[in-house]
Formats: structure tokens, C-alpha cells, sequence
């Protein structure tokens, strides 16, 4: 499994942010996305927020991501522009969730 993490910002305003979370609540995610998520290769996924920045962790089979069947892109894209009303990407040229970089593995250390 490959780990990863991106950052996303919800635009500030605590109503905008509330009805995001209520979107993403348990069952509250339409199904045919989450079957996107899955077949796309993501095994485990979880967003956290502070204040007004998101924080997606992703866990990605080791085979990488895969393609997503036809019948479900028009859904996904429809879920991604009714989410980007929410949304504030951190660059605005960059992809709406940017990568992060892990910069600090405590087991990469030399023992104490």
C-alpha cells in the first residue's frame, strides 16, 4: 500500500463548512462515488479538518490507480462540481487537493 496526503482549503464561512461536513457524514456521500473511490484503487481513505484547511489521507493499492468506468465519470464530475462550491483550492493554478511532501519519518531517524 502506498500512502498519501493532499491539502485542500474550504472557503471560510462556518455555514459553507458545516453543509460540507454534512455532505461527507456516513451514508451521506453518494454511493456511486464511493464505488468510484474504491475502484479507482484507493483502499482506505479519511479527510480531517482544522479550521478551514482539509487534509485527505489516502491508502492506494500497490498497483497504483486505475481508470474509472464510464458510467460513473459523469456522476463523479457532477459530485466534484457540486463540492467545489465549498472548496478553495491552495494554489490557484494547481490541482484542486495538492499533494503534500512528507518531510519527517520518526523510524528514518537515528536512534536516541
Amino acid at each position: 500500500m502506498t500512502r498519501a496526503l493532499f491539502v485542500l482549503d474550504l472557503e471560510n464561512d462556518p455555514e459553507l463548512i458545516s453543509a460540507y461536513e454534512a455532505r461527507h457524514a456516513p451514508g451521506a456521500v453518494w454511493p456511486q462515488v464511493i464505488r468510484a473511490i474504491h475502484q479507482l484503487g484507493y483502499r482506505d481513505m479519511e479527510i480531517w479538518r482544522a479550521a478551514d484547511r482539509l487534509v485527505m489521507l489516502a491508502e492506494i493499492a500497490p498497483a497504483g490507480l486505475a481508470s474509472l468506468d464510464s458510467d460513473l465519470q459523469p456522476i463523479v464530475t457532477q459530485w466534484e462540481a457540486e463540492m467545489s462550491a465549498y472548496q478553495r483550492p491552495i494554489l490557484p493554478d494547481g490541482p484542486k487537493w495538492l499533494p503534500m511532501t512528507r518531510i519527517f519519518a520518526l523510524d528514518e531517524q537515528p536512534a536516541p
